[in-house]
């Protein structure tokens, strides 16, 4: 015999609340849900009663509805048990718009039991499919049903760890407003900070600032937006430049004993079938928010970038309280300098782009000629004439645009001269050109180019690194192989220049 009832007491509670349900927000179900658990458990009904969710789950998980009228829906523990014939007709039709983008108005609950088909692993084929399907949900109902936030950004982590997809972690602290439980937090800015610094964020950091930054007046006048631009690039700059010191890099070093491991239950205040994914997941992580030192460099490098950012924008005033070692302030205030500077530029010489729309067409029915005739020789090759037949080894493909944009492959970049002028070069200098990494070859272009610190910019940021950092590494190699440096103020030294007029481009 069906057990109903779990889902009679619910109706029940549903009814004896208030004859409009569409207008009943749902209220925290913590303590309701947590309630039913217990009273069911020594029974044996909770694990059937989620069991039978999945399984009937599966049955409706291809269907699909017709055009219906919405339908009033509010349960603390919504099933399709639970609804009466409308409400599962709305929600079939509602679900099948979802499915192909469109989100029409509806209650709280309709959305919970498609959240949990999907956190059961039912209606994606890969957990990529069913991690967007949740993203989309949360974001495009989140304004509408705001109590939808509380549930999400907890259920997004259990999701993303069950399915071990790391990289999303960042994008549900986004999508969640910054939050991530702590110890997540440190995990996913440990991976960064391994991986690649420059995709850390502003809203990442928050957490690990000794005072609380959005108090302060630049931050709420406009500034959040500039330190959200400039603080990945500062910190990618900082780290960059600390592997070069017996730090080795922004990340704290632990000792293995230092790594703890948090077991974390899944989908809570969820209708969710443990049998599933099982009713924890462990997680190891390193406590860098524990750490005094990571913390007060990480303050401190916001500090200076605040106060430079200040002085570039004419905002009055600056933060006070210790301050950075003055070679890694300078380093940061330089840098700021010159991107803010090249980025004002490149602002004001934008060039307006218009389009002759009757050359484009003129262009495109000459094209068409073209491959006309093309066309027509392939289909009759006997009529082409003997004094315009091609040789043996002439019909080699003109190079594409692209490759003439794009070039060689960074791999095969080198710092090449002409003929000439590489024989003369002295043996050290053809070994500083053997050391030299694509990088550093780009870069010395770069020098050579009309606008050297706009194309420096543009190279650095396409690494993930600075300037300043790249020069530095070219006069590293140059003390190596040639025994002097190479690079002053950000330019070859004129006793050098002579050297690099010959170099090809």
């Amino acid at each position: 015999m069906k057990d109903n009832s779990r889902q009679l007491e619910f109706m029940e509670i549903d009814l004896s609340e208030e004859p409009e349900t569409a207008a009943v927000p749902v209220p925290d179900r913590s303590t309701i849900v947590q309630s039913a658990h217990n009273t069911m458990q020594h029974r044996g009904g909770i694990l059937s009663s989620e069991k039978r969710f999945v399984e009937e789950a599966k049955q409706w998980a291809e269907m699909e509805g017709d055009v219906s009228p919405w339908v009033p829906f509010m349960s603390y523990w919504p099933t399709y048990g639970v609804m009466n014939e409308a409400q599962r007709k709305w929600y079939l039709y509602w679900r099948k718009e979802v499915r192909q983008g469109c989100y029409p108005d509806t209650d709280l609950s309709y959305l919970f039991v498609h959240i949990y088909e999907l956190i059961n692993g039912i209606g994606w084929q890969n957990p990529q499919d069913g991690y967007d399907q949740l993203k989309q949900l949360w974001v495009n109902y989140r304004e509408r049903l705001p109590q939808l936030n509380i549930y999400m950004q907890e259920w997004m982590v259990d999701y993303v760890l069950v399915h071990q997809m790391e990289t999303s972690l960042s994008e549900v602290m986004d999508l969640s407003g910054g939050y991530l439980p702590a110890e997540m937090l440190d995990m996913e800015l440990q991976r960064i900070l391994q991986d690649k610094v420059s995709d850390i964020s502003l809203n990442m950091l928050q957490r690990y600032y000794d005072y609380d930054i959005t108090l302060s007046k630049f931050y709420r006048d406009g500034g959040k937006e500039v330190m959200e631009q400039y603080i990945p690039r500062v910190m990618a700059l900082v780290d960059s430049y600390l592997e070069r010191t017996p730090q080795v890099g922004l990340l704290p070093e632990f000792e293995p004993n230092d790594e703890r491991t948090v077991e974390r239950i899944l989908f809570r205040k969820a209708v969710y079938d443990d049998s599933i994914y099982g009713r924890a997941v462990s997680f190891r992580y390193m406590p860098i928010g524990e750490q005094a030192d990571f913390v007060q460099m990480v303050t401190r490098i916001y500090r200076c970038t605040e106060n430079k950012l200040r002085e570039l924008l004419g905002f009055r005033g600056r933060l006070r309280g210790q301050t950075l070692e003055p070679e890694l302030a300078n380093l940061i205030e330089r840098y700021l300098d010159k991107a803010y500077a090249t980025e004002q530029a490149e602002a004001v010489e934008q060039p307006v782009i218009q389009i002759d729309t009757e050359k484009l067409a003129s262009l495109q029915q000459e094209s068409e000629y073209v491959r006309m005739a093309l066309t027509i020789e392939e289909d009759h090759p006997s009529e082409v004439k003997d004094d315009i037949t091609p040789t043996e080894g002439s019909m080699e493909p003109a190079p594409s645009v692209v490759e003439i944009e794009t070039g060689a492959p960074e791999e095969l970049i080198r710092l090449q001269w002409d003929e000439s002028a590489e024989a003369d070069l002295d043996e050290e200098w053809l070994l500083f050109v053997n050391e030299l990494s694509p990088q550093q070859v780009q870069a010395i272009h770069a020098l050579l180019g009309e606008s050297p610190d706009m194309e420096l910019m543009h190279l650095a940021e396409k690494y993930g690194t600075m300037p300043t950092l790249l020069l530095d590494e070219i006069n590293d190699v140059a003390m190596e192989t040639i025994g002097d440096l190479l690079i002053d103020g950000d330019r070859i030294v004129p006793d050098y220049i002579d050297v690099f007029e010959h170099v090809k481009r």
